[in-house]
């Protein structure tokens, strides 16, 4: 399933986003807010654990989620600020990293680099910011599934309808949250209106 935020509040981080004047510090810092809203809304169904904690009072218990049992793998390097801010918020969980390139002439993804913690089990939060094809997400949820995952949940800031459904219909199973579904993919395979290259909007990298 896919869901997508509707919230106000949402869809002005997103302009601020699309805005050329934004430099990579607010850039990043939108991105790690908008990550905090998918975060939420990804794990409000999660069931708690109890945790025996010492308090001002001594030792309690408290609900909480298992953070141990999360892995927040992100697509280097666009998503390296999603990761951030995931894992400040789950600061248990592990964090995972894959580095998929698009080639820009076949348009298909090419993996060069895995690090990824032990997944058996375990539900992994996979960060990307963009969903184009659809491409680069299938093959890192095809990746992440052969490690045997309790279950993968997807984080996307936009998409277009068209990466979206291809991955949708690739894996029913994992639920994508995504702040903004976007009009279309143009002839050159990006998102229309879309925001440029996340990763050098972030790093003040040469486009």
């Amino acid at each position: 399933m896919v869901y997508e935020l509707s919230n106000p509040v949402t869809k002005t981080l997103i302009t601020h986003l699309r805005e050329q004047k934004s430099d990579a510090i607010r850039f990043r810092h939108t991105v790690a807010e908008l990550t905090k809203q998918l975060v939420y809304e990804a794990l409000k169904e999660s069931p708690l654990i109890q945790r025996s904690i010492k308090t001002w009072q001594g030792e309690q218990s408290f609900g909480a989620i298992d953070e141990k049992n999360i892995i927040v793998a992100t697509v280097l390097r666009a998503g390296m600020p999603m990761l951030q801010s995931a894992i400040e918020l789950l600061s248990d969980a592990a964090a995972g990293f894959l580095a998929i390139k698009r080639d820009e002439i076949t348009h298909k993804s090419v993996l060069y680099y895995d690090r990824l913690p032990d997944c058996r089990g375990k539900t992994i939060l996979l960060v990307d910011p963009m969903v184009a094809t659809g491409g680069s997400m299938c093959d890192a949820i095809e990746l992440i599934k052969g490690r045997n995952p309790k279950k993968i949940i997807a984080l996307n800031i936009i998409g277009s309808p068209e990466g979206l459904e291809r991955v949708s219909k690739a894996y029913p199973e994992v639920d994508i949250f995504i702040s903004q579904i976007d009009e279309r993919l143009n002839s050159d395979k990006f998102i229309i209106p879309g925001l440029g290259d996340a990763g050098d909007r972030s790093y003040n990298t040469p486009e």
